[in-house]
């Protein structure tokens, strides 16, 4: 694997990673959000991340026989979709005054727990975190690799 590879990997991990931290912000920012703009109640929105490779997995599992586990790398993620949660239960609050109540006087709310986009939030800060150490650490052996002609 060249140097370059790592780098581009670590990169597109950062990628994914500060797309995932943009969505946390606008499920966040959208938690008392009782209409888009289709007149319909906020949905939370969560990412899809995917390997990128080139290989399918069977062809990789063959090629594992033949080779040296040291040339079976990946090439990062990517982002293959951003999905709303409809697994989730929206909130209804009791609000007989609010614009958007039913006839009950019940207002629906998002399903955007503040908890769980903090909790998110926290392990995408950690996974950018982590990239950036690897992206690091590589830039730190080409640099040094660079030294070694020097007297």
């Amino acid at each position: 694997m060249a140097s370059i590879d790592a780098l581009n990997i670590s990169a597109s991990g950062m990628s994914a990673q500060r797309l995932r931290m943009d969505l946390i912000a606008q499920n966040i920012a959208n938690v008392n959000t009782t209409r888009d703009e289709n007149g319909e109640v906020y949905r939370r929105k969560t990412l899809v991340f995917q390997a990128r490779t080139q290989d399918t997995f069977s062809k990789m599992l063959a090629q594992s026989s033949r080779t040296n586990a040291s040339e079976l790398v990946g090439n990062g993620v990517r982002v293959t979709g951003i999905v709303e949660d409809h697994k989730t239960a929206m909130k209804t609050v009791y609000d007989p005054g609010h614009p958007d109540a039913d006839e009950d006087g019940y207002v629906t709310l998002p399903n955007v727990n503040t908890v769980t986009e903090i909790t998110n939030l926290i392990d995408a800060t950690r996974a950018y975190e982590a990239n950036i150490t690897a992206f690091n650490a590589t830039k730190n052996m080409l640099l040094k690799g660079l030294e070694v002609g020097k007297a």
